[in-house]
């Protein structure tokens, strides 16, 4: 296994990490005595695997259900000196309700402490108030901190570039340590973001760069071929961990052989650059070809947020999609993420375009004045709709 220095932890933190978003029973909490017991095996399979290959930053949430309980079975079981143990609790507008949270995760965890505690999806400006305001749960934390429950405090965002920024700068009660935050090839939006950790000597986690980086397990056959001789997900693993500034992706294993394939990346990174530039070169020029250079570099210039879109659409999203899918086939991810919009709250945010023939002209022409390519507009949230619309779908924790 491969190390970075986790930024001012100090951790000593793989490159892999344990995510435990997949492998639970239920995305509700349930009584360890319901879970199936073929279902426990393979979690604690999956756990010791992780182990062996040298990955031993296990990252969970409240939020995952049963998540929590069920490693709390198997954590004890091996050397605490040797695990990094994350868990995540979503802000809360009163504190004492995330100290609470809080508490009844360590339990459930059958842990003293955890080594990294996140405030889970600060995604908007409201979540980072109820963190950061004075006695909020920011505050909170650090006094547990204090108190030896959690050793190294940081947030896991969805959110805008603007709001993450902003939420990197916060100073009070010693600001954050790490951030859990996208970026990945197909999104590299949050570059700037992950540059201004790596300023603020702040660990650096990558959030899902398998499957909402483009559902690598089951890519498309175009994706296949544009990444070969290498896989996508492998070509995606080297891709961000080329940059120093990455300290770690999470990898979302649902049984123990889902290792196997990330983990054949690491001979590789003695000879990154070569191995990824032309792959990088191949899908750079596919895009400008699909849909056009100054449309794929610029697509987003001048259109609104989704608060201020007619419908509340979320532009950005819907053509980022429509590329995706234009460029590299990528019709099943793209239905995937673009049925979520409208399903999935602050963490995937804003409306598609099903209501788009109900905007007047004027309005619409109104919101997209300011992108260069108003008068296509229409035309490509349309076709993005007829190309990746279907059936709704909810995040994962919510049932679908």
């Amino acid at each position: 296994m491969l190390y970075r220095t986790f930024g001012r932890t100090g951790l000593r933190m793989p490159v892999f990490s344990c995510g435990g978003m997949r492998y639970q029973q239920s995305w509700s909490d349930m009584p360890l005595a319901d879970v199936e017991q073929e279902n426990q095996r393979n979690l604690e399979a999956t756990i010791r695997r992780a182990f062996e290959l040298g990955i031993n930053h296990i990252e969970t949430a409240r939020g995952y259900g049963s998540s929590e309980r069920q490693l709390g079975v198997v954590l004890p079981t091996l050397p605490r000196d040797e695990l990094i143990v994350q868990t995540k609790i979503a802000p809360e507008a009163d504190p004492a309700a995330f100290e609470r949270h809080f508490t009844e995760s360590l339990e459930r965890l059958n842990l003293d402490y955890v080594d990294l505690l996140a405030l889970h999806g600060i995604n908007t400006y409201e979540l980072l108030w109820q963190s950061t305001r004075p006695g909020g749960c920011l505050s909170v934390a650090r006094r547990l901190q204090s108190e030896g429950k959690a050793r190294h405090i940081g947030f896991s965002t969805h959110g805008s570039l603007s709001l993450i920024l902003d939420t990197l700068r916060h100073e009070r009660d010693g600001g954050f340590d790490y951030i859990n935050l996208h970026w990945y090839y197909i999104f590299q939006n949050n570059w700037p973001a992950v540059e201004s950790a790596r300023r603020l000597d702040m660990g650096v986690f990558i959030i899902s760069p398998n499957d909402k980086g483009g559902m690598l397990y089951k890519p498309s056959d175009k994706l296949v071929e544009l990444c070969a001789p290498l896989h996508p997900l492998v070509f995606n693993s080297l891709f961000c961990l080329s940059r120093r500034e990455v300290h770690t992706l999470s990898l979302g294993a649902a049984r123990p052989s889902d290792f196997d394939l990330q983990i054949s990346s690491l001979p590789l990174m003695d000879e990154v650059s070569e191995l990824i530039a032309p792959v990088v070169e191949r899908l750079d020029r596919t895009m400008h070809h699909a849909v056009g250079e100054d449309v794929a570099k610029r697509y987003t210039e001048g259109l609104p947020s989704w608060e201020e879109a007619p419908g509340y659409m979320n532009m950005p999203a819907i053509l980022w999609l429509r590329n995706l899918a234009l460029a590299y086939d990528m019709i099943e991810y793209g239905q995937m993420r673009y049925n979520l919009l409208g399903n999935a709250g602050h963490w995937f945010a804003g409306q598609n375009a099903g209501n788009l023939t109900s905007i007047s002209a004027d309005k619409f022409d109104q919101a997209v004045k300011k992108s260069p390519f108003s008068e296509q507009m229409r035309d490509w949230l349309t076709e993005a709709h007829e190309l990746l619309g279907g059936a709704e779908l909810k995040r994962l924790s919510e049932g679908g």
